[in-house]
C-alpha cells in the first residue's frame, strides 16, 4: 500500500466537522488580531487551527473531555483551544477561545 493510499483510507475515516457561527465568529476574530500584528502570524495561527481541526476529525477522542461531553483540542503554537463536541456523523466546534478568556462563556452554547 503506498503513501498515498493510507493517506486516502484516513481522509475516508475523517468526521465533517461543522462549525457554529459563534465559533466561525472567534476564530475570525483572533485570526485578525494576529493579523493586525503581522499578516504571516495570521496566516500561522489560521494553518495552526486548520491543523488542529484535522487531528480533531481525525481522532476526536484523544482530546480530553473539558464540560460534559466537550472536548478542548490545543492550538499548536498558540495559546487557543477549539471545543467541539463529537455527535453520530460528525463533530461540533463550539468554540475557539484563547487560553486565558474564561471557558464558562462557551458553555451556554
Amino acid at each position: 500500500m503506498g503513501a498515498r493510499q493510507v493517506w486516502s483510507l484516513q481522509e475516508a475515516l475523517m468526521l465533517p466537522v461543522v462549525w457554529l457561527a459563534e465559533a466561525a465568529a472567534d476564530l475570525e476574530e483572533a485570526r485578525k488580531w494576529y493579523e493586525d500584528i503581522r499578516p504571516e502570524i495570521g496566516e500561522r495561527f489560521a494553518l495552526a487551527v486548520d491543523s488542529a481541526i484535522r487531528a480533531i476529525s481525525t481522532n476526536p477522542l484523544q482530546f480530553p473531555a473539558v464540560y460534559r461531553d466537550r472536548r478542548r483540542a490545543g492550538v499548536r503554537r498558540f495559546p487557543y483551544g477549539v471545543f467541539f463536541e463529537v455527535q453520530e456523523q460528525r463533530i461540533v466546534v463550539i468554540a475557539c477561545f484563547h487560553g486565558r478568556r474564561n471557558p464558562k462563556r462557551q458553555e451556554s452554547r
